[in-house]
Parts: C-alpha cells; sequence; structure tokens
C-alpha cells in the first residue's frame, strides 16, 4: 500500500504498529534467540520492515489496545472508554 500511494506522490515515514504484545516486539532485538529460533524466516516479516524503517513497533498496554474493539468481546465501560 505505502508504494501504491507513493505513486501518487504521498511518502511516509515510519508507521507506528501499536502492539499489546511483547513477543510481538521481538523484531526490535536483532539478537536470535533461543525461543525465537524456531520461528522460520518467512515469519519474519515485521523484522524485515522495521529493519527496513517502514515500521515503528510501539508497546500499548493491552486495556488501551484499539484494535480489541473489534477483535475481543468488550464490557461495556471498555467499549465506550476505547469508542
Amino acid at each position: 500500500m505505502k508504494a501504491t500511494l507513493s505513486d501518487f506522490g504521498l511518502r511516509f515515514g515510519k508507521i507506528p504498529l501499536l502492539v499489546d504484545s511483547t513477543s510481538a516486539i521481538f523484531p526490535k532485538n536483532p539478537v536470535l534467540h533461543s525461543r525465537t529460533k524456531h520461528i522460520d524466516v518467512r515469519f519474519h516479516f515485521l523484522r524485515d520492515h522495521y529493519e527496513k524503517g517502514d515500521i515503528d513497533l510501539v508497546h500499548v498496554a493491552s486495556e488501551n489496545q484499539l484494535a480489541d474493539i473489534f477483535t475481543k468481546p468488550l464490557e461495556f465501560g471498555a467499549f465506550v472508554r476505547l469508542s
């Protein structure tokens, strides 16, 4: 999508990717740990884009994760706070 929009003259910096999973932030640390050794190279999509500078991984607390409004059943108070 970024390449298509750049064809129209739109330029972007790093796109922030807000995640509430600490394991999803593993691309920030380029060291190969024994726990991540089993992950196949084709699954290192985030790491590749992080190293190219396309995305910036930002950790957010689970209670502030806006995507949860679309993916999880929330209590009314949490739904109102996130919407």
